[in-house]
């Protein structure tokens, strides 16, 4: 009879260690969910940085990038279709167009800049001129982008930036008092520390 219960309490035993490793099993398990759920947590953070990215983007067909919508050249991103279009006057309002024109520009883009540049209704406006003197300067029509320069000019006196810029192309072309004269244009209306004024002198002193 003892050699009986004493078999009953080891099965027992047996028993309650298994149930024992079985939850152990189980809480691992729930831990190993967890573990998962972590990593959708980390997969999420990643989408949301993917979304992030995206929003960047967004950001761009308003003010950052054309070319971060993969429009061919010749084209620009219209945010109300949500996708790229061929330019021509009036496809966009002209405030949309000369960002778009000058985000170009500054990325490298002079050709396809100065044609969104140049379908801007405003024809007069000092900063849609003052880039499509940039944009023709930088594409190597030094002649052509001093003329925009001085367009701009004419119609803004003050524009410091067309100012820089025009001082920038005198220096391609080696017209060094020129460049000092618009130097000292900017330096008197908005000193010597703005950027355009540092710009500016920056290039001349580096041309020597």
């Amino acid at each position: 009879m003892r050699k009986y219960l004493l078999v009953g309490v080891a099965l027992a035993f047996s028993a309650a260690t298994a149930l024992a490793q079985g939850g152990g099993g189980s809480s691992g398990g729930g831990s190993s969910g967890g573990g998962s759920s972590s990593g959708g947590g980390s997969s999420s953070g990643g989408s949301s940085s993917g979304g992030s990215s995206t929003g960047g983007s967004n950001t761009g067909s308003g003010g950052k990038s054309t070319s971060a919508h993969k429009c061919k050249s010749g084209q620009v991103w219209k945010k109300s279709a949500k996708k790229c279009i061929a330019v021509e006057s009036g496809i966009l309002p002209d405030d949309e167009l000369y960002e778009e024109g000058r985000l170009l520009a500054k990325e490298g883009y002079y050709d396809w800049a100065i044609t969104v540049l140049s379908a801007v209704q405003r024809k007069n406006d000092p900063q849609v001129l003052n880039y499509l003197g940039y944009s023709n300067r930088k594409a190597g029509r030094i002649d052509v982008g001093l003329t925009y320069y001085q367009k701009a000019l004419a119609i803004d006196p003050n524009f410091v930036l067309a100012r820089e810029y025009l001082g920038e192309g005198y220096v391609a072309v080696g017209k060094f008092d020129l460049a000092r004269q618009q130097l000292h244009e900017i330096g008197n209306r908005c000193g010597t520390n703005c950027e355009e004024y540092m710009e500016l002198a920056e290039a001349i002193e580096g041309a020597y």
